[in-house]
């Protein structure tokens, strides 16, 4: 998979793609990451890429220009067309489904706005997903794109340790019913820790008793600390138009 990151912070950027799964990823070659700077793409001589508001307010607005140039540039740099990405407070909810989706594309550009926001002239040109990481607003696109490059990322074949860690992580487990789960309890050494034992189903050797308790644990933390997972139908994935 290819990975193109459009944003005014690059050094925001650098040491997270090279560290932890990310840049073991980059090292087993199952992803490229590609840094790109807006403001190379910005026409003043002081490389501004915001304005003032039309209609007044606080704040300054992404322009038009140096995002597009931007985007349509990057787009010319490899053959195969990119899933532009949007990381806005405004999009799409980003879940579990969304993250599996884009993991299956060859080729991700993921473009971290800043400011009060973007004009919506540029919005409307390069048509992107536009997705979000939660109902709360951080200063700009950066941190969103590198949680959203990293969960994709470790969903790659080969990038974990073990083959079926992604699909038995917190939402990825799925009821009969296709609700995403939280995961389950996990416990290691030693077995008596300060008065708390480790459950003795999960020493007993019986991986099928093992596997029912996980899958009971599963459900119930679920229900416990997450409910509106099970109450609201599983969500199919549209691709963006």
């Amino acid at each position: 998979m290819r990975i193109d990151l459009l944003t005014i912070f690059p050094e925001m950027m650098t040491a997270p793609l090279a560290a932890s799964i990310s840049g073991r990823a980059v090292a087993s070659g199952a992803v490229q990451y590609f840094l790109h700077d807006i403001r190379d793409w910005a026409k003043d001589p002081h490389h501004r890429v915001d304005d003032r508001p039309f209609g007044g307010g606080p704040g300054m607005v992404f322009l038009c220009d140096p995002l597009v140039d931007a985007v349509e540039a990057v787009e010319k740099m490899h053959a195969q067309a990119a899933c532009r990405v949007l990381l806005t407070p405004q999009g799409e909810p980003l879940g579990q489904h969304r993250v599996e989706w884009l993991a299956k594309q060859p080729r991700l550009m993921l473009i971290a706005g800043h400011y009060e926001g973007i004009d919506e002239r540029a919005i409307e040109e390069i048509r992107p997903l536009e997705i979000s990481i939660g109902d709360f607003t951080v200063s700009g696109g950066e941190l969103p794109a590198l949680l959203l490059a990293d969960a994709v990322v470790r969903l790659l074949p080969q990038v974990l340790g073990h083959e079926r860690s992604a699909a038995e992580d917190s939402f990825s487990r799925r009821d009969e019913q296709g609700h995403p789960l939280l995961d389950c309890p996990h416990y290691t050494r030693p077995r008596s820790w300060r008065g708390r034992t480790v459950p003795e189903v999960l020493l007993s050797g019986d991986h099928a008793a093992i596997e029912a308790w996980r899958r009971e644990q599963t459900i119930h933390r679920t229900r416990v600390r997450r409910p509106d997972l099970m109450e609201k139908s599983p969500l199919g994935i549209e691709e963006p138009k």
